[in-house]
């Protein structure tokens, strides 16, 4: 009965709402995108960004937030709440700038093999960030957690998500160099990761 009235309570809050929208429409678009680029037979679901390590920071994040909003309701700030918001849209933008400006350069997968079609993608959001597709990310994960006022969640959130992109970069630069070579390590030297501490 009491887990029904706090579930019932943050599903009253503006925030609770907003963050399904953009879990929501951050997979649908995903998954849309990597169809609309790569054709629906080439796709996955895997493309949906959606694992079980996924879900449980999800209702992690949730649990946190009702269990704070019914004992601590004063750190569940609207104004903050906000800012994580416009968070969220800054990250989802980004990100999805990159995707357009790649095109088909873009996967969800790591590329082992070199293919026709793939090319270095160097112009548009790429001339000021290596990874934004990363970055985006990145700051819509940290800004999650930011709209759900969640001070618990933000740190594993942010560390986890921050880890598997420095390693993933690391991995996927291994690859860009042998596809590409000097043009790489010119575009290396010259362009940031776009994901903090990590050249």
């Amino acid at each position: 009965m009491i887990a029904m009235e706090l579930a019932s309570a943050a599903l009253e809050r503006t925030e609770v709402w907003e963050f399904g929208v953009v879990i929501l429409f951050f997979h649908v678009s995903e998954y849309a995108l990597a169809v609309a680029f790569h054709g629906l037979s080439n796709v996955t679901r895997s493309s949906l960004i959606m694992d079980l390590e996924y879900v449980i920071m999800i209702a992690c994040a949730l649990v946190e937030y009702t269990i704070e909003l019914a004992i601590f309701p004063a750190l569940k700030n609207q104004w903050l709440s906000k800012v994580g918001l416009v968070m969220v849209l800054v990250g989802e933008a980004i990100r999805k700038i990159s995707i357009l400006t790649a095109g088909r350069a873009f996967t969800h997968t790591i590329r082992t093999h070199h293919e026709d079609h793939h090319k270095l993608i160097t112009h548009g959001i790429y001339k000021f960030m290596r990874h934004p597709g990363y970055c985006g990310y990145f700051i819509t994960a940290a800004g999650t957690q930011v709209l759900l006022c969640n001070p618990i969640c933000i740190v594993p959130i942010v560390v986890g998500t921050w880890q598997f992109f420095s390693s993933r970069i690391q991995y996927e630069e291994l690859f860009l160099r042998q596809f590409f070579g000097s043009r790489y390590e010119e575009y290396a030297d010259r362009v940031p990761s776009g994901l903090p501490f990590v050249k």
